[in-house]
């Protein structure tokens, strides 16, 4: 068995409803590493945060190239960790060109992918349910065609996009494990009655987004929840650092938001 094949089944295993499986979201290889190295059991990628890594807004506009090279160097970064890539909506218009995405983040290294429902182009907030399961199909057929085990976890935006409530994410949720997901993410719920709710509808591991306000690690895990995403409120949190730190540079004239930083020595080791 590949080492690729083994990362992948390990990442599989990894979603327990219960024991979740915690990912603070990576952008770049830098914070990779030092998400490894605080004990991560595998890295994911922020689609936002590889976005403006590279000067692109969120929102599938930055290209397939770029984002697989960022997938690449997360995992060579990540080392023997498992990775999982968030592809927004499959970077292309047509199920094909999502199955290009899978061929070329697999071949990267990552064994999970993110794919969103939610429209990147404007008009109706999501996709038809057809149209999403089509793309769900092919990422499907892309890895079962390269041997890998992915696991596939279907973002469903509803309510983060205002576009439907429990019944609606119930059912888009079903049709897209039907169509070959593994998991569901559904982003934007934070309040326990609706995790619990979504824990006991959804037949398949729930991954829900976390950040300041949201149930602590220990409550998901009592509701059930199997995996909790930071996703780009990392990356947010980091680049407010630098703008702290330029504000208070190009006003006070003073240092204090470089406070708290990574001692030089201990970072530059980390990236050997």
């Amino acid at each position: 068995m590949s080492e690729h094949r083994i990362r992948a089944e390990l990442f599989r295993s990894l979603h327990t409803p219960g024991s979740p499986l915690v990912l603070v979201n990576a952008w770049d290889a830098a914070s990779a590493r030092i998400v490894a190295a605080a004990g991560a059991r595998a890295v994911a990628t922020t689609s936002a945060g590889v976005s403006w890594s590279v000067g692109a807004p969120d929102g599938d506009v930055l290209g397939r190239d770029a984002a697989v090279e960022v997938v690449r160097r997360v995992a060579a970064a990540a080392g023997s960790l498992p990775v999982t890539a968030d592809i927004e909506s499959g970077y292309g218009a047509t199920p094909a060109d999502v199955a290009e995405t899978v061929r070329a983040v697999i071949a990267a290294g990552a064994v999970g992918v993110n794919i969103e429902d939610a429209r990147g182009e404007g008009g109706a907030p999501l996709r038809d349910v057809a149209d999403q399961c089509a793309r769900i199909a092919a990422v499907r057929a892309a890895a079962d065609e390269a041997g890998v085990p992915l696991y596939v976890n279907a973002r469903v935006d509803t309510f983060l996009a205002g576009a439907g409530g429990l019944d609606e994410t119930v059912s888009r949720a079903g049709a897209y494990l039907a169509a070959g997901a593994d998991g569901v993410f559904v982003p934007g719920v934070i309040d326990p009655g609706a995790i619990r709710a979504l824990v006991e509808s959804v037949s398949a591991p729930l991954n829900v987004l976390v950040g300041p306000g949201a149930p602590a690690v220990a409550e998901l895990a009592a509701l059930g929840v199997a995996r909790v995403s930071l996703g780009s409120s990392v990356a947010e949190a980091a680049y407010a650092v630098a703008r702290r730190a330029a504000d208070e540079a190009f006003g006070a004239g003073t240092y204090g938001a470089l406070a708290d930083a990574i001692d030089y020595g201990a970072f530059n080791e980390l990236m050997r």
